[in-house]
C-alpha cells in the first residue's frame, strides 16, 4: 500500500515465501520506494530501501530521522487488511476458490472508493442474468 498514493495491490497467494513476496513488491512498487515491513525473513532481500519494525521485541513504530514522527511502522498495511476483513464480513464466509475475486473487489473499492452495496447488488443481478 502506498502511503502517499493510497493505492493498494492485493493478491491471494499460496505462499508468503521470499520469492513470492519479492516478486510482488518489485512488480508493484517504484525503485525509489521505501518499504516498511515487520521482521518476517521473506522480506530481507527486497531490492528497495527497506526499514523494519521488530514486533517480537514489542516495537510497533520508530522515529529513525529524529523529526518526532514515527515513520517506520506497518500500521498502514495492517489497517488496510482490517478494511478487507470488514468488507468480507457481510458475506459470512467466502469459498477459497472465489477469494481472489472478492479481494480484487476490495482492492478496487480501496483504490477507487466507488463500490457500494448497491454496486455489488447490481453485479450479482447481472451475473444471475448472464449465467
Amino acid at each position: 500500500m502506498g502511503r502517499e498514493s493510497g493505492q493498494v495491490r492485493l493478491r491471494v497467494v499460496h505462499n508468503t515465501d521470499r520469492k513470492t513476496l519479492e516478486a510482488h513488491v518489485h512488480q508493484f512498487t517504484l525503485k525509489e520506494t521505501t518499504c516498511y515491513t515487520d521482521e518476517w525473513n521473506a522480506y530481507n532481500h527486497i531490492i528497495r530501501e527497506h526499514k523494519t519494525v521488530c514486533h517480537a521485541e514489542h516495537e510497533w513504530a520508530r522515529d529513525d530521522d529524529g523529526d518526532g514522527i514515527r515513520e517506520v511502522h506497518t500500521n498502514t498495511a495492517e489497517g488496510m487488511w482490517t478494511d478487507v476483513r470488514n468488507y468480507l464480513r457481510p458475506f459470512k464466509g467466502v469459498h477459497k476458490m472465489y477469494l481472489s475475486g472478492y479481494v480484487a473487489m476490495a482492492e478496487f473499492r480501496r483504490n477507487l472508493k466507488r463500490i457500494s452495496p448497491a454496486f455489488i447488488a447490481a453485479l450479482v443481478t447481472l451475473h444471475k442474468i448472464y449465467t
